[in-house]
């Protein structure tokens, strides 16, 4: 029997918009995108021009720095454009999808018996790699390299997050056969961790269990690893998302890219909040359209993709992150408030009782992304260290990634946190710093320096 781990610290964030446990498939997008900017550290060089026809996965760039690691399209079609920003970046490559669709061939591997070689390949080329994150630093992982484990989370514990156990109840073969496919790339353990009530996914085999107890961040794959083989320095284990699993293991017994996955579209501004079968990179706007709730006028929504804390904001002609698997939508909250500051406030959430809504707590809470104030000095106060259950001192440790100090931010555990892992931090900080920039940032110097 697996052992209950209790987390005492953390915060359960409960938003207006929760998505129903019903699930809709979705006609095809008309436009499908993959950006350069949604992986970390990552410099693309083009191997498509517009107007050129591709499969779903067929590469469309590749990375400059390790040219084994192929980003390919998540659909057949035509190539419609390659946006680029300032000097050329290129932010996204779209595809148009074909109506009927067409697959490259991927040898089908026997999940029990594949060598390391012969899994790395088929990763690398069907363009999935890139789905395997490292700790530290939460970048694509090195295929050279060996790491002593792999952790999957099999629950997100982030405001209006999928419930993976309704989201991937068909999927347990292929989870299984992407666990097994992933065994083959460490000597070490798989992880696979989970809530206290998951009946579909504490049926699931082939991984070593653990069970996590605990408010948000409960659910982060990074909190877990502290709790159970924590990175030291010269360590690396790597991590993938558990509905990225079932997309591994498809690929291992269909030997095609197929990169359907379940995502929530959730958030207050949501007419009927619920789950809706896509492909990866699909258009905002084929997943919203005719679902938000009417807006007054000088009102306007935020989009974002991914969850309200870690999510990046999108508009509605841009496309679903890669890692995504929420859609969340919540007023813009821009509008200025006239003595905003002397309200008591009882329809607002606070950690403090600066609001009179700790009197009458309400179930959910229905916030903008107003932060009510401006930035100011960071004090040293022990607020935060009430929201990480990870044995690390978060405002000593982003000092040292302000002060570029190499050797601190190691003796303060910056190989054992990525920006969602203090996420939490920067919602409740009155200090209104932008924490996960300023730990990314230490990060870059890490990564570059060290």
């Amino acid at each position: 029997m697996s052992k209950i781990i209790t987390l005492r610290k953390g915060l359960d964030i409960n938003l207006a918009g929760v998505a129903a446990k019903q699930c809709k498939q979705l006609p095809m997008a008309s436009e499908y995108g993959i950006s350069p900017l949604d992986f970390e550290g990552v410099t693309p060089k083009l191997l498509v021009k517009v107007g050129d026809e591709v499969k779903a996965g067929t590469p469309l760039f590749f990375n400059k720095a390790d040219e084994r690691i192929l980003f390919t399209s998540p659909v057949s079609g035509v190539v419609a454009a390659i946006n680029r920003g300032e000097k050329r970046k290129v932010l996204s490559v779209t595809v148009t999808p074909a109506e009927k669709q067409t697959y490259e061939e991927f040898p089908k591997l026997d999940v029990k018996k594949a060598s390391r070689e012969e899994v790395v390949e088929l990763l690398l080329k069907s363009g999935l790699w890139p789905m395997i994150q490292q700790r530290p630093y939460g970048i694509i992982a090195n295929p050279s390299d060996q790491p002593k484990a792999i952790f999957i989370s099999a629950f997100d514990t982030a405001p209006l997050a999928p419930d993976y156990d309704f989201v991937l109840a068909a999927e347990r073969a292929n989870i299984e056969a992407g666990i097994a496919l992933l065994g083959r790339l460490t000597e070490g353990k798989v992880h696979l961790s989970l809530p206290t009530v998951a009946p579909v996914m504490s049926q699931v085999e082939g991984a070593e269990t653990h069970i996590f107890k605990g408010k948000h961040p409960a659910g982060n794959v990074g909190v877990q690893i502290h709790h159970i083989d924590p990175v030291n320095k010269g360590e690396v284990v790597w991590t993938v998302n558990i509905q990225d699993v079932a997309i591994i293991g498809r690929l291992a017994t269909e030997g095609k890219v197929n990169m359907c996955k379940t995502i929530a579209l959730a958030g207050s501004e949501v007419e009927a909040p619920q789950y809706y079968n896509v492909i990866s990179g699909a258009r905002i706007d084929s997943i919203v359209a005719g679902k938000l709730k009417q807006q007054q006028e000088g009102d306007s929504v935020r989009l974002i993709s991914g969850n309200v804390l870690t999510g990046a904001k999108r508009a509605e002609n841009e496309f679903l992150g890669y890692y995504a698997n929420q859609l969340t939508v919540i007023p813009e909250g821009d509008k200025f408030e006239l003595f905003g500051w002397m309200m008591p406030r009882f329809k607002k959430f606070s950690v403090s009782r600066a609001y009179f809504s700790w009197l009458c707590p309400k179930k959910e809470y229905k916030l903008d992304t107003n932060l009510n104030g401006g930035e100011r000095p960071f004090v040293v106060s022990g607020l935060y260290e009430q929201y990480l259950p990870m044995d690390i001192y978060p405002v000593y440790l982003l000092k040292a990634c302000m002060a570029g100090d190499i050797d601190k931010m190691e003796n303060l555990g910056i190989y054992e946190v990525i920006e969602e892992d203090i996420a939490l931090c920067e919602f409740v900080d009155p200090s209104k710093i932008e924490m996960q920039q300023v730990l990314r940032d230490g990060i870059n110097l890490m990564i570059k320096e060290a």
